[in-house]
């Protein structure tokens, strides 16, 4: 009876020291996914907006002989705010989206929409929070704030809410560290606004 209840303390003893082994080496390998400082969470958030296509619409263009390309003295500052929209057949909006030349301005049967300015700028996130701009992201808010209006088309806020919050943070994050660019992007137009 002894020899058989020493057997079954032993197995348990193990089977505690193996459990809670593995549940240890698991935590270690969680944590390690999770950015362990500062400059992780940029380079994380730097890798979210380059993949997620940010660039897109939010950075004005030069061009060249290979087509556009991201101006890199004006990357992620939005819509220039010196760049008018041009004038638009109204009847074409009611089966076509049109993007200018920038990529920065759109025009569909909503209207017209201006890419926002994601620079650390006072023009753009530069007084934002981080929960005004996961709020943004995750409910679509205007400027990540109650009460305001929707984000318009052709802004995709509704795939990036599905993102976690680690990586909203990251992106916001890395968004903070990037040349501050002024720029203040035109309001949206009503369709019946157009010109």
């Amino acid at each position: 009876m002894k020899k058989s209840l020493y057997s079954f303390l032993t197995l348990a003893t193990l089977t505690t020291i193996f459990i809670t082994g593995c549940k240890v080496e698991t935590e270690k390998k969680e944590t390690k996914t999770v950015a362990s400082s500062q400059e992780d969470l940029v380079k994380r958030g730097e890798y979210l907006v380059t993949v997620g296509g940010c660039d897109d619409c939010h950075s004005p263009k030069v061009f060249g002989p290979q087509g556009p390309a991201i101006d890199p003295e004006r990357r992620l500052s939005g819509h220039p705010e010196n760049v008018a929209l041009e004038s638009v057949d109204k009847n074409t909006l009611k089966s076509w989206v049109l993007f200018n030349a920038h990529n920065t301005a759109t025009v569909g049967p909503w209207g017209a929409t201006f890419a926002a300015n994601l620079t650390p700028d006072a023009t753009g996130l530069g007084t934002w929070t981080e929960e005004q701009f996961i709020k943004a992201l995750r409910e679509g808010k205007f400027k990540g704030l109650d009460n305001t209006r929707q984000l318009l088309p052709p802004m995709p806020w509704q795939s990036y809410a599905k993102m976690t919050d680690d990586d909203l943070k990251a992106m916001f994050a890395y968004l903070k560290t990037i040349k501050p660019v002024k720029n203040s992007v035109p309001a949206p137009i009503a369709p019946p606004d157009l010109k």
